[in-house]
């Protein structure tokens, strides 16, 4: 038997039960979990609004973990838990995983580390990198960089070669955390904010024309990011935590010949999610890329689980198994 946290129904927070040992079907491969991060994207699938539709129950939920194979060597896993039926995730203390989905980590990664940054950093990584065709010596501004793909984007793209990074984020504390970073400079996101004040305030951040945009949040930040950006400046969207619209100008668009691009990790071949894995997990090695978490014992994911879907966790919420 194996120890898990089952969500029974849609809406309420996982319990920790006894279920039998999964039995690996061909292809699989059988993994001690070591730690399982609450994503919001867990959250959001066990609610039952989420676009993959309601998932049936009970399951196991946990979209990726870390752990060990028989042989001791360490890894990264992801699962489809809470998008498909009948699968379940990371949160157990032993998984049976396609092997297709599992991702070898170099010696001395921190596995806690390696699980909080995960799928989040993979984003900005690739968000960057692939979407965004970041270039040595470019300015990028990263949006919504108090939350994790925002702090792993302002060290990933410092690391990728940009000469500055503007982060933009809603408190002090976030803000004063991306200059801790790396960050040149920051600029608040204020609830009264509109396009041309914030415009205005990240055209004065900026060291002359903005190359790239990372965008996480979308809405007026956005709208107000592409009236920095040089001509033929990109802005990558990955995400809406601001508004799932923007008041964007056609004129603004069509005088700067500018791109915008929209970015999801489930337009990433297995192959490609695996290369930016290898990144992130040899900088967190190394220990040039961090972001804030918070280690929570197994058995207190109920009381996790809740502070993750509320927003009051201080950072990333692990689980340690």
């Amino acid at each position: 038997m194996i120890r898990a946290a089952q969500l029974a129904a849609c809406g309420t927070p996982p319990t920790i039960v006894q279920r039998p040992a999964p039995v690996p079907a061909d292809g699989e491969l059988t993994i001690t979990v070591e730690a399982a991060p609450i994503t919001p994207l867990d959250v959001l699938c066990a609610s039952g609004t989420s676009y993959f539709g309601t998932p049936s129950t009970p399951y196991v939920p946990g979209v990726q973990g870390v752990g060990r194979l028989a042989d001791g060597n360490t890894v990264w896993f992801g699962t489809s838990a809470g998008m498909r039926p009948g699968v379940d995730g990371s949160m157990a203390t032993t998984v049976a995983v396609p092997a297709v989905d599992v991702v070898a980590l170099p010696p001395g990664v921190p596995l806690t580390l390696l699980a909080a940054l995960g799928l989040s950093a993979v984003a900005a990584h690739a968000a960057l990198t692939h979407a965004g065709n970041l270039t040595a010596g470019e300015q990028v501004v990263v949006l919504g960089a108090g939350g994790v793909v925002g702090q792993a984007a302002v060290q990933l793209a410092l690391l990728g070669g940009a000469r500055r990074v503007v982060a933009v984020a809603r408190s002090a504390a976030a803000r004063a955390r991306a200059e801790e970073l790396g960050a040149a400079v920051t600029v608040p996101f204020l609830p009264d904010d509109d396009v041309a004040s914030m415009g205005d305030r990240l055209h004065d951040a900026a060291d002359g024309p903005v190359d790239l945009v990372l965008d996480p949040v979308f809405g007026v930040p956005a709208a107000a990011a592409l009236r920095v950006l040089r001509p033929g400046g990109r802005l990558v969207n990955l995400g809406s935590a601001a508004g799932a619209t923007a008041p964007i100008e056609s004129a603004v668009l069509r005088s700067g010949s500018l791109r915008m691009v929209g970015y999801t990790n489930n337009g990433l071949s297995t192959a490609r999610r695996a290369a930016s894995l290898a990144v992130v997990a040899e900088h967190a090695a190394a220990g040039r890329l961090t972001v804030d978490h918070e280690i929570v014992q197994f058995d207190a994911v109920a009381d996790a689980w809740a502070r993750q879907d509320t927003g009051t966790a201080s950072g990333r919420i692990v689980l340690a198994l």
